[in-house]
């Protein structure tokens, strides 16, 4: 294989790379966001310059993804922290854990995403939509809320979904060292919202030692949002270099 043609790969292995080129899209994105209050100062210790803690909050997020270009049909549950940058006010996302392996490589290598193997599910059963999140044999988080019971505001909904997205990309080096080392934001792009509700809503995290959500406790659950959406995921922009002194104090980009 010559040189120039090994300079074009974007993935490994090199000969079959574990997911293809983008844009990703999503067809039916099924979200359960519970957003709950927690402990400010165990959240502060989370969130890395130059971002800053917008509120002492968690959404927590369970996402079944039945149909998505290149990545499959796959669900993920994790942790989002509402942040700041400059003027823009968006989430960094905290911990994430699928149960597929190219949207865990894809995410990891590509954008930054703090992807774990794990089993998440979403399932409406009866009268309840629940999420649930095992690693291994344990069940580290579940979810419900009542399903459908008041629709929400789409332009609201809208504006959520369109806010920027903040994720700390480390690639270490081969002697160990780290080599990338950056603050990325990606926004989801294109839109079709098919339908957002909210509920009565509850939220139980436990203790495990490779998947500490509970780490962020839950101290009062403030809201819930259930929604049905087709997207693309864009692909990322560095706002910062942690391994650059010169980008130390640069000012933050607008967002699109």
């Amino acid at each position: 294989m010559k040189q120039s043609t090994v300079s074009k790969a974007y993935s490994m292995p090199l000969s079959s790379p574990a997911y293809p080129k983008g844009p990703y899209r999503f067809y039916d994105r099924e979200f359960l966001v519970i957003t709950y209050r927690t402990d400010e100062k165990k959240l502060r210790k989370l969130v890395p310059e130059p971002l800053e803690l917008d509120e002492s909050l968690v959404k927590f997020e369970f996402i079944r993804m039945p149909n998505s270009t290149g990545f499959g049909d796959y669900t993920e549950a994790g942790q989002v922290i509402p942040v700041q940058l400059g003027s823009m006010k968006g989430g960094l996302s905290h911990a994430m854990f699928l149960n597929d392996g190219p949207p865990i490589l894809g995410g990891r290598e590509l954008w930054g995403f703090p992807k774990k193997y794990a089993q998440p599910s979403l399932e409406v059963h009866h009268d309840t939509l629940v999420g649930t999140l095992d690693y291994g044999p344990v069940r580290v988080a579940t979810g419900t809320m009542g399903f459908k019971h008041r629709e929400l505001n789409a332009p609201d909904v809208m504006a959520s979904l369109q806010a920027p997205n903040f994720l700390v990309k480390v690639v270490p080096h081969v002697d160990g060292t780290p080599r990338v080392c950056e603050l990325v934001r990606y926004q989801l792009e294109d839109i079709t919202l098919k339908g957002a509700w909210t509920g009565p809503a509850a939220l139980d995290l436990r203790p495990h030692a490779l998947a500490p959500v509970a780490n962020l406790p839950v101290l009062e659950v403030i809201s819930a949002t259930h929604l049905i959406a087709d997207l693309t995921l864009g692909l990322g922009v560095v706002e910062h270099d942690y391994l650059a002194p010169a980008t130390r104090h640069k000012k933050p980009q607008a967002a699109a």
